[in-house]
């Protein structure tokens, strides 16, 4: 296992606690960027005591931290003092990147902020991730993952008409942040390799959420189109969503009419593309609950991998609805490697690689996530 030498050479400052920051610089970790976290004496990030295994917790290995921390080093430094910033001071002197996502204006309080890092280190490129940017009304408030769900609106899209607003069931608002924000840096830092500029990133998790929600703000403000919740229906079109089928739910999207028809093919029902309830795109969305029906009752003959093989056969695309664990044994999965395996003390963990190959070979951690303070030798403390 190795980081792909993408961004080999570039040292990265990570000042960032719990997700959306680590999760940014984990990409960059594992593009072969020197990723340094710099936690507090003691304490060090949250994370180090979060996830559902108490033992590792104790360790300051929480589960929450293993999962985007490797690969990284930690010096253990306390920006509140004089000593502590003198030391992080000469750490930017070799550093390419500084990431952090404390409450904006907290590092200029401390005569850290990204235009002083700059005057020293102009080639620096410094990204702030908070949950609703730099500057603005909201720029102070504390904000969550959970918090930024509820204002971006993406909980008002989720679920359904009668059990309400829902939460995505893991941290998307904070992922999406990490993500854009390392999306950012990667950018800068091809102009700070060319030019010799720097650049000071202002990352919003709320308006990276936004960002992500295109296709619903685009009805919204294109379209003039209310956007609702429709639960495991696709709003683009029908027959797409979860079907009942024997065995549990399986998704199929039979967006184009050719895909309809071939559908009503293959589970016996070839009138359905005659009914005029059924017969063209918009009457089968303003029909979906009758025609679900009708679907659902001739997928209850087969068990859904069944039906699974033989739609996506006939060109309609469709998969089983299937837990976490059920996923990652797929073997589309474990065939092409995205579970990294480290050793953490006495015993082995599974975090998750790059989300994409390299030349065909996919980035990987190399080492585990570190000890609070593992690296202070290294980096003189």
């Amino acid at each position: 296992m190795m980081a792909a030498d993408l961004l080999s050479g570039v040292r990265v400052l990570d000042l960032s606690n719990v997700l959306a920051g680590p999760y940014c610089s984990y990409q960059l970790a594992l593009l072969g960027a020197e990723v340094v976290k710099v936690e507090m004496p003691g304490t060090g990030d949250l994370a180090r005591v979060l996830g559902a295994d108490p033992q590792l917790n104790g360790l300051g290995l929480g589960a929450s931290f293993l999962a985007q921390n490797a690969g990284k080093k930690s010096v253990a430094i306390d920006l509140k003092s004089a000593d502590g910033r003198e030391a992080f001071l000469k750490l930017v002197d070799t550093a390419d990147v500084v990431v952090e996502n404390f409450r904006p204006g907290v590092m200029e309080r401390l005569g850290l902020g990204a235009d002083t890092l700059r005057q020293r280190r102009p080639a620096l490129v410094y990204c702030a991730i908070s949950g609703f940017g730099q500057t603005g009304p909201m720029r102070g408030q504390p904000a969550y993952d959970q918090i930024v769900q509820g204002m971006s609106g993406l909980m008002s899209v989720t679920g359904t008409d009668a059990g309400g607003p829902l939460r995505a069931g893991y941290p998307v608002a904070d992922t999406f942040g990490g993500m854009t924000a390392a999306f950012a840096v990667a950018a800068a830092l091809v102009r700070a390799k060319g030019s010799g500029v720097g650049a000071t990133i202002d990352v919003s998790m709320l308006e990276a959420t936004l960002s992500s929600m295109a296709w619903v703000l685009s009805n919204l403000l294109i379209a003039g189109q209310q956007p609702k919740r429709m639960g495991n229906d696709n709003f683009t079109a029908a027959p797409s969503g979860a079907f009942r089928a024997a065995g549990g739910l399986i998704n199929i999207a039979a967006n184009k009419q050719e895909q309809f028809l071939a559908l009503a093919r293959v589970i016996g029902r070839p009138e359905l593309g005659e009914d005029p309830r059924f017969a063209e795109r918009e009457a089968r969305k303003r029909h979906r609950a009758e025609l679900t029906a009708e679907i659902e009752a001739a997928l209850g003959a087969r068990p859904r991998l069944e039906w699974e093989a033989l739609l996506n056969e006939a060109g309609v695309p469709a998969g089983r609805v299937l837990d976490v664990e059920e996923a990652l044994a797929l073997e589309q999965v474990r065939g092409r490697a995205l579970l990294a395996r480290l050793a953490v003390g006495d015993r082995d963990i599974d975090v998750v690689s790059s989300p994409f190959l390299v030349d065909g070979v996919r980035p990987a951690p190399a080492t585990p996530p570190p000890l609070l303070g593992e690296h202070d030798r290294e980096f003189g403390r």
